[in-house]
């Protein structure tokens, strides 16, 4: 089915590994033209290579002035734009809230919500000159539920949400939609290093702490990258025209974050 997004122009944060590098490919497969930043200079010269048409810029979404740089790249490469995807975000520290240094809580939301921010305030001036546009936030289910030792993550994914719905306000009478996707825990390195850090926390195997993670959905597992890329896919695709201001859970349906 042809989801109107051939030529589509696209920024993804965080975009040459991961979630992020999953939903470049998925976009640049639907015929998009894709740009993608991200702070590990090993992994963006792996996407050069591998797709050679994606735009890369090295930059970190915390610093205004690497946004400007990324944005302004991204125009040089594309031209326009008519897609944001705001997926750049760290996992943070974990630990009761009395062990975690404020550097290391600021820090969490530096990347988590002021890189959304910054992304978003750089976007929206070129979707409005469009008088069209997608934004896709990415959150997490620690932004629907409380999340124990995980309170600088937790608190940045709720604010997202809280950004999302606002913008959506802000944004309608412009053509701009708005929506955020909470993924559940995504299978790969990233989610065994976080599994890793609870069960250190905690006195417990890492074998238990997995586990309890998967039982935490109803479905009782782990999310794929892809999965996650085709709900992205669908927010910003023309089958999704009247969808804006909403939170989607990918997740196997979430009963509670526990762990």
């Amino acid at each position: 089915m042809d989801q109107g997004l051939n030529n589509k122009r696209v920024i993804i944060t965080a975009g040459a590994a991961g979630l992020g590098r999953a939903i470049a490919e998925a976009f640049v497969a639907a015929g998009a033209r894709v740009h993608v930043c991200d702070v590990d200079g090993d992994a963006l010269d792996e996407v050069r290579t591998a797709v050679p048409d994606v735009g890369t810029t090295l930059a970190d979404v915390a610093d205004p002035a690497q946004v400007d740089r990324l944005f302004d790249d991204a125009q040089a490469h594309l031209g326009g734009l008519d897609v944001l995807i705001n997926n750049a975000g760290i996992a943070g520290p974990t630990g009761p809230v009395e062990t975690l240094t404020p550097e290391d809580f600021r820090r969490t939301l530096e990347i988590n919500v002021d890189g959304q921010f910054l992304c978003a305030r750089r976007a929206v001036p070129i979707m409005k000159q469009a008088s069209a546009g997608s934004i896709v936030n990415i959150s997490s289910t620690a932004g629907l539920f409380g999340f124990p030792l995980r309170s600088p993550y937790a608190a940045s994914k709720w604010a997202v949400i809280g950004f999302t719905k606002t913008l959506a306000v802000e944004l309608g009478a412009f053509g701009i939609r708005v929506n955020a996707i909470c993924p559940g825990p995504i299978e790969g390195p990233r989610i065994d290093r976080v599994i890793a850090a609870k069960a250190e926390a905690r006195g417990v195997s890492f074998d238990q702490v997995h586990d309890e993670f998967a039982r935490q959905s109803s479905m009782r597992t782990f999310v794929r990258a892809g999965e996650v890329a085709d709900s992205v896919l669908f927010l910003c695709s023309d089958a999704a025209g009247k969808v804006s201001g909403q939170v989607l859970a990918v997740d196997g349906h979430t009963e509670s974050l526990s762990v």
